[in-house]
């Protein structure tokens, strides 16, 4: 009866282990050239995407499906700032569109507690796309002086100013 719910629950935790890797790779490449706020945010939107994962596999084993441990794309390797978060939106974008038409389905299908799940990712994964619009809007604003920025007050961190281990008089 809920064949059609499992799979694109299954669909799902393809999709949100993809970003979980996508983001989590971003993560460390932000973090090494010294974007702080942008490595946060993808390690913060990657661990929020586990959390999907998680939601739909818990939805999937209670209709006694099969949880499905695939990823539904391979890892891009991307180095630069603006294609990662041009890469993340399109993904946020994507999804918003598929866990939409999922709802409807699972809905078509008598499902309303699967089409309730979709509609919160829905919600969750357009907050994803804003915060990652939001940043390709202040790059727009203020090009390279926003990444140096972020390298600045790593510098500073690392060398006391602004730490919490810090002297006040830094």
């Amino acid at each position: 009866m809920y064949e059609k719910s499992i799979k694109l629950l299954n669909n799902v935790v393809a999709d949100e282990l993809t970003a979980v890797h996508q983001y989590m790779y971003f993560h460390f490449h932000c973090d090494d050239q010294g974007y702080d706020l942008l490595a946060g945010l993808f390690k913060k939107t990657a661990i929020e995407e586990m959390m999907h994962v998680e939601k739909a596999a818990e939805r999937i084993l209670f209709l006694k499906g099969e949880v499905e441990m695939k990823q539904a794309d391979e890892v891009k390797k991307i180095h630069d700032v603006r294609q990662m978060l041009e890469k993340a939106a399109k993904m946020e974008e994507e999804s918003i569109k598929d866990y939409n038409a999922w709802a409807n389905e699972c809905s078509q299908n008598a499902d309303s507690a699967s089409r309730k799940i979709f509609e919160e990712l829905v919600a969750e994964e357009e907050r994803h796309y804003d915060q990652y619009t939001n940043e390709m809007d202040n790059l727009d604003k203020f090009g390279e002086k926003y990444l140096v920025l972020q390298s600045i007050e790593r510098s500073k961190k690392l060398s006391g100013g602004g730490h919490p281990g810090g002297h006040p008089e830094d």
